[in-house]
């Protein structure tokens, strides 16, 4: 993941996502940002806002799949957390 620029990120997404192009630039971008955050120094690293992902859309668009692939180049772990049980009964979003 060191090495890797936000279009080689893309790159390797490509390989097992189909479509959701600007979404995969996005999240690229996003985690070459937060590795690039986590080797700074100290000094700088307070000054830079970790910013974090959140992805939205119907259900089989890919926003798992993403996640997943994203965390296996990043060597991070994966979590999958379901929020239907946290809203309303019968709440749809706007």
């Amino acid at each position: 993941m060191s090495e890797m620029t936000p279009r080689e990120i893309v790159h390797e997404l490509d390989k097992h996502i189909i479509g959701q192009d600007a979404a995969k630039r996005a999240v690229a971008i996003a985690l070459r940002n937060r590795w690039r955050r986590a080797h700074v120094e100290e000094a700088l690293r307070n000054e830079i806002t970790p910013k974090n992902i959140l992805m939205i859309g119907p259900t089989g668009v890919g926003k798992t799949e993403i996640a997943r692939r994203l965390a296996r180049l990043a060597n991070a772990p994966f979590i999958k957390v379901e929020a239907t049980k946290f809203t309303e009964v019968g709440y749809v979003g706007r």
